[in-house]
């Protein structure tokens, strides 16, 4: 069983801050070499809230952080699936949390292959395709 977690980023306990941050470097520096700042400050902004899911022994499986959005609405970013729990809903359930917390629009920076996976829980998609740390994204907006 896989429970759904969330906090301002201040408030998630310090072995639990760990393991998110880990499971981010594990999926975006080591998997997909990407090297860029992913500490990035953002994490401690006014209205920051981590999400994660955790297995029934207290393991962390997926991540993914909401910031406020100036003019109202939030961004997704940071989704991350360990691998071992890829294809189990995790991402989506995480995605469905926000959705549910959240009022006003929701925007995130897919990476371009994932935009059907986002289309699918309704976002659409919102603008050119661009160029993040050499992955192709696509912007993608949920309205509300």
């Amino acid at each position: 069983m896989t429970t759904i977690h969330s906090a301002p980023t201040r408030a998630v306990p310090a072995e639990t801050l760990y393991a998110l941050m880990r499971l981010r470097q594990d999926v975006f520096v080591l998997e997909q070499e990407c090297l860029y700042p992913d500490l990035d400050g953002r994490d401690l902004e006014p209205g920051a809230r981590l999400y994660w899911a955790e297995q029934g022994d207290g393991t962390v499986v997926g991540t993914l952080r909401v910031l406020a959005e100036p003019g109202g609405g939030v961004r997704v970013g940071r989704v991350a699936t360990a691998s071992s729990a890829r294809g189990s809903g995790v991402a989506a359930a995480l995605v469905r949390a926000v959705l549910e917390a959240s009022t006003g629009p929701v925007v995130l920076d897919a990476q371009s292959h994932l935009e059907g996976w986002y289309a699918r829980l309704g976002f659409e998609r919102d603008g050119a395709e661009f160029l993040d740390d050499g992955i192709p994204h696509v912007p993608m907006r949920l309205d509300r």
